[in-house]
């Protein structure tokens, strides 16, 4: 239509009435067309000029935006909006030509809403002509996440509750059989000695740190976790681990190979976590590896990621059992509580990051942690090219 009305601009001083007039009806057309389908949107869309002045808003922004007088045409967006956060919003991002999708604002109302608002740079021949918002309701959406999230946490609670029940049965049953042999020795004496009963002390005294591990793993893979995402460097939290750790792998015989990248980026992190999740990664790694080995460690960035990869020589993992792995309470370990990779997976999750395995009987495991580079706000500036 643009290259349309463009040719019949050029040869307007040609045209008869009967032409002109057909011209002004198509161009009409088009409008009405176009008003329909941006009046027919259930999202909010509205525009501004280079001023940041509204020159169009449809139907569904009056629905929806918190709007401070019924006319808003011609005047500084910021200044539309009663709710005080939308127009901060607006007049920083705005005046700074920033580039924002999906930021999200609570409106306070009976019921309260959710607002997605995203702003875009309106751009015509390379320049910045004024700006898009688009808004749209996700009250819903937001509300349908939460319950399936609540709905998720207790399927998840409810395998966890029964995985505990279980787990605990065995160092139960053996404290009541040695409290047993414990009272069948002092049953009609008036002393016993401390050897007598010191072996059944021993286990009873075993059992219970066993049962302290289940719980402790238990309340640490239920509840929620307080992170805290700031930036920091994930090369420094590798390195301070293997510091911690290399007393421990000199003695299991396992030689630490890392490479870590200098051009991986800050990351948002929470360090205490991160550390936590490397290190079951590591233990696991080493249990795997009981004649020794070698414990590979690298960073990298790829494309928007930032990947990290612990690797062992160890006996791998078969694959009828892989998609296991990450199950509460499933462990191949004699001792183990079978949470180590639960927590791990938890905590990988609340980095926005995600947690692939690769691994072949008797040649070792690769876990790779994947965890996004931060996105900067883009700003977009004029390009005015060659006209030509």
């Amino acid at each position: 239509m643009k290259k349309f009305i463009q040719k019949a601009l050029e040869k307007l001083g040609k045209m008869d009435p009967g032409q002109i007039r057909a011209l002004i009806v198509r161009v009409s057309e088009e409008n009405d067309l176009l008003g329909m389908l941006l009046e027919s949107l259930t999202d909010g869309i509205i525009v501004t000029d280079g001023n940041h002045k509204v020159m169009l808003c449809n139907k569904s922004a009056e629905r929806l935006c918190p709007f401070a007088m019924d006319d808003i045409l011609d005047r500084p967006l910021w200044d539309c909006f009663s709710d005080r956060a939308l127009s901060d919003f607006f007049a920083a991002t705005l005046q700074s030509q920033g580039k924002v999708s999906d930021r999200e604002f609570i409106i306070d109302g009976a019921p309260h809403r959710i607002l997605a608002v995203s702003l875009l740079p309106l751009v015509r021949g390379g320049s910045v002509q004024g700006n898009v918002v688009h808004v749209e309701d996700v009250t819903e959406k937001r509300s349908k996440e939460a319950r399936l999230r609540r709905a998720e946490s207790l399927a998840s609670l409810t395998t966890l509750a029964a995985g505990v029940a279980h787990e605990i049965k065995n160092p139960l049953g053996s404290m009541g059989i040695h409290l047993q042999l414990i009272q069948k020795k002092i049953a009609g004496k008036g002393r016993i000695e401390a050897k007598d009963i010191g072996q059944h002390l021993a286990v009873i005294g075993e059992e219970v740190d066993r049962l302290n591990r289940i719980v402790v793993d238990f309340l640490f893979a239920v509840k929620p976790m307080d992170t805290v995402l700031e930036e920091g460097d994930i090369n420094r939290v590798i390195e301070e681990l293997i510091d911690f750790v290399r007393p421990e792998m000199d003695q299991a015989g396992v030689t630490i190979d890392k490479e870590l990248s200098p051009l991986v980026p800050l990351l948002r992190i929470d360090a205490r976590y991160i550390k936590q999740a490397f290190l079951n990664l590591i233990k696991n790694a080493v249990a795997a590896m009981p004649g020794g080995g070698v414990l590979r460690v690298e960073s990298r960035r790829e494309a928007d990621d930032v990947l990290v990869k612990i690797s062992d020589t160890g006996e791998g993992i078969p694959e009828d059992i892989m998609d296991k792995i990450f199950e509460p309470y499933f462990t191949t370990k004699p001792f183990g509580t079978g949470l180590g990779l639960t927590i791990v997976f938890k905590i990988i999750k609340e980095h926005f990051g995600d947690i692939s395995v690769e691994s072949r009987v008797g040649e070792g495991t690769t876990v790779t942690l994947a965890f996004p580079v931060p996105q900067k706000e883009t700003i977009l500036i004029d390009y005015k090219g060659d006209s030509k």
